[in-house]
């Protein structure tokens, strides 16, 4: 597990605490755990732009505490990476509680992936199936308390709804009586994709419940997250696809700033970020801002030089730090 946080000082105690920041009844805007996506580099561009809070990518819990090497690849962080969140898949409380163990001193706390739709999750008992087992995140959750000694760490869990909503409500009554922190619902059921968002469920769930509820699903701006926060009564709104497309959301742009364009160059470039990543990114970045034929040659693109020659001579965007 690679980490620039050298100093004794815990993350826990070097910035804000989650729950605090969800109990203040501001808007606490997050960034989703995504797989591939939400890694250091882009949790950084991000929290230059207003962003609160970040999760990592769905890590799988067996994977990491069996493998050094998939601790090295799956978790990366450093000083200015908090108030970060840590995400799992996992269907065994033993197995999540060593892998919460191992990630307690870099972070402010795990959450338990209970939404995933994909069949291979679905398969190995991960994602959204545990939105079936209660008692499974029941026992998940109390061996976390149990077996990590830091009383602010953080223990979520972030889910989809039921076609019955009166099950995903009690589902949320029995975890927040198990001690979860808070609650991430994504509006919408295991065997939605596209279909709108139902922010009237987000809205009586949270209505349901003590501790704090994030509300999550096709956020794409930021007077949209404030609209969301404020038809759920929700304590934050989480944004995936929409902070790929437009990093500096949070911060109020209708589409990615130059400027942001140039942090992440600076920022991937630092942090040695793999080209498939970082030109992945420019392509989600800039897809509002260039034509079709330009995109056709920034997407046919296949290394770092290309990329920032490209960047030089159609924006005048200078990487030297």
């Amino acid at each position: 597990m690679k980490s620039d946080c050298m100093q004794t000082t815990t993350c826990q105690e070097r910035k804000n605490d989650p729950i605090e920041m969800l109990l203040s009844g501001q808007l606490v805007k997050v960034c989703a755990p995504m797989v591939r996506y939400s890694k250091l580099a882009f949790r950084t561009l991000v929290r230059k732009y207003s962003c609160d809070l970040c999760y990592t990518p769905m890590i799988v819990a067996a994977d990491f505490i069996r493998s050094v090497k998939a601790r090295d690849s799956e978790f990366t962080t450093n000083q200015g990476d908090c108030p970060l969140i840590v995400q799992f898949a996992a269907n065994d409380a033993r197995i999540l509680s060593d892998a919460a163990r191992i990630v307690c001193p870099y972070a402010n706390g795990i959450d338990i992936n209970c939404g995933c739709p994909q069949r291979w999750a679905l398969a190995e008992g991960y994602g959204a199936c545990l939105i079936n087992n209660p008692e499974l995140v029941r026992d998940m959750v109390k061996q976390v308390r149990n077996q990590v000694e830091n009383p602010r760490f953080s223990v979520s869990i972030k889910i989809r709804i039921h076609d019955d909503l009166t099950r995903t409500v009690d589902l949320c009554r029995k975890a927040e009586a198990t001690g979860v922190s808070w609650i991430t619902v994504h509006g919408r059921t295991v065997e939605e994709r596209h279909q709108p968002v139902h922010y009237e469920a987000i809205k009586i769930i949270k209505e349901n419940m003590s501790i704090p509820v994030i509300a999550n699903g096709d956020i794409r701006s930021l007077k949209e997250a404030e609209n969301v926060w404020h038809i759920t009564g929700t304590d934050g709104v989480m944004v995936a696809r929409g902070l790929l497309a437009n990093p500096a959301i949070f911060a109020g742009y209708e589409e990615t700033p130059l400027k942001c364009i140039w942090d992440w160059v600076d920022i991937a470039l630092e942090l040695g970020t793999p080209y498939m990543c970082f030109h992945q990114h420019l392509m989600y970045m800039m897809e509002k801002i260039t034509s079709r034929q330009e995109k056709r040659i920034f997407n046919a693109l296949s290394s770092t030089s290309a990329v920032l020659d490209y960047l030089t001579d159609h924006y005048g965007i200078d990487w030297t730090p």
